[in-house]
């Protein structure tokens, strides 16, 4: 019997989502003994971990072909290709296609496809079953990014910003909800730019209000998002549907305007703490998380405090932490930088921020009541995406009503509790 492929996924939700659209592809079209690597190009560290598995896997399995994709493979597919632990490299567009899984199966194919990605107008909706746990499903709704922070790679590795028709988004949430998915993500690389390119220009608050109209799912929760393009009727949608997860995750990247003007974001400090504090008034269990980037060039210590005193004025909770790292051809890797030993000490000190704050945070749920998603039978996550682990098994996929007992590490402790 054939043996089915090995995915190895690096990077964010979005390449998660796309590694199990390609393992239905790649099973369909009968592709076999194959290793397929889905890369990430956000930091030279992702990169290089993304070289390193490559070494691993072929280490581990030295008679598959070794198939590598991803943003990394988009960006820099001839230095993949000149690995001798690959086979085949090929691009973000064709590896969402079906004829490209067909050419591997039967070994009709070109060792790198790649095409220009900035020629591809259009993202597809790929039909999945969802994936990591039995409870919670990705969507993809959008892809690309019209924006160049100075700083990124990653409009080069995704193209330009396309959207999935609200129609095709509908239909597969009401899929999964019908399959028992009791909780779907909304996941893309600029969420907040969703239906700029489709007829009429819709904008995210109006998916996020028909699909809360037109399916019963009962938990819809919001991957990150840029706050100075979040629109009114988003804001709407926060205030007033309890089915939309009180946790928004923020591309905030630094809290001191001269920096956020040399990475060319499009809000300032003042922005992001009014927006914090208007959704906090029309949600006030909202919680936040953030991506916020240390030693970013020309980064003094006075800018740094600023990220450092924007985790307490905006009060967030989940911190993504990136050490800047330079990329080749950003107008950043072009910038005075920063000593390396000085961007590490801020990255852990912004980690230790973001660890009081997570403490803070936990230990303010101590006897609350919380709705509990069931990922494992003895662990779920509130609606604001706290762990909660029980000493007894509780029915998996289910939304479970829990008192929240008290606290070890990061994780909260809970006991059912009867429903009022």
């Amino acid at each position: 019997m054939a043996e089915a492929p090995i995915l190895s996924n690096h990077g964010c939700r979005l390449n998660a989502y796309e590694v199990e659209a390609m393992r239905d592809l790649a099973t369909t079209a009968g592709l076999s003994n194959a290793v397929i690597v889905n890369t990430c190009a956000v930091t030279a560290e992702a990169v290089r971990k993304g070289r390193q598995d490559i070494r691993r896997l072929r280490r581990e399995n030295p008679e598959a072909r070794i198939v590598v994709t991803g943003c990394a493979a988009q960006t820099d597919p001839d230095s993949f290709a000149a690995m001798p632990e690959v086979d085949t490299v090929i691009g973000n567009t064709e590896k969402m296609q079906a004829a490209t899984w067909a050419g591997l199966a039967t070994g009709n194919t070109e060792p790198v496809q790649v095409d220009d990605i900035m020629s591809v107008t259009e993202t597809a909706g790929h039909l999945i079953d969802g994936f990591g746990t039995r409870s919670r499903a990705y969507v993809q709704v959008q892809n690309g990014c019209d924006h160049r922070c100075t700083f990124c790679i990653i409009p080069y590795g995704r193209g330009n910003s396309r959207s999935v028709p609200a129609g095709v988004v509908v239909e597969q949430i009401t899929r999964l909800v019908d399959r028992g998915f009791n909780e779907i993500v909304l996941t893309g690389v600029d969420l907040t730019s969703w239906g700029a390119d489709l007829p009429g220009a819709p904008r995210l608050g109006d998916l996020v209000a028909r699909i809360l109209k037109l399916t019963t799912v009962p938990r819809l929760r919001i991957s990150s998002i840029d706050s100075i393009e979040v629109d009114d009727a988003l804001m709407r949608c926060i205030a007033d549907e309890e089915r939309l997860m009180p946790h928004l995750h923020l591309s905030l990247q630094h809290g001191a305007d001269l920096i956020l003007k040399r990475m060319k974001r499009r809000h300032l400090r003042g922005d992001a703490i009014a927006f914090v504090e208007q959704a906090r008034k029309l949600r006030p269990d909202m919680t936040f998380g953030a991506d916020i980037i240390a030693g970013f060039p020309t980064e003094t210590e006075a800018h740094f405090a600023d990220s450092l005193r924007l985790v307490e004025d905006c009060d967030l909770t989940w911190l993504h932490v990136f050490p800047y790292s330079a990329r080749t051809g950003t107008p950043a890797a072009r910038m005075p930088a920063v000593d390396g030993r000085l961007i590490k000490q801020r990255a852990a000190r912004l980690r230790a921020a973001g660890d009081a704050a997570v403490e803070r945070h936990l230990t303010a749920q101590i006897g609350r009541p919380h709705n509990v998603l069931m990922e494992t039978p003895r662990m779920g996550r509130t609606a604001q995406f706290a762990e909660v682990t029980f000493d007894s098994d509780q029915p998996e996929g289910a939304i479970v009503q829990s008192q929240i007992t008290g606290r070890a590490d990061r994780c909260l402790r809970a006991v059912p509790s009867s429903p009022s």
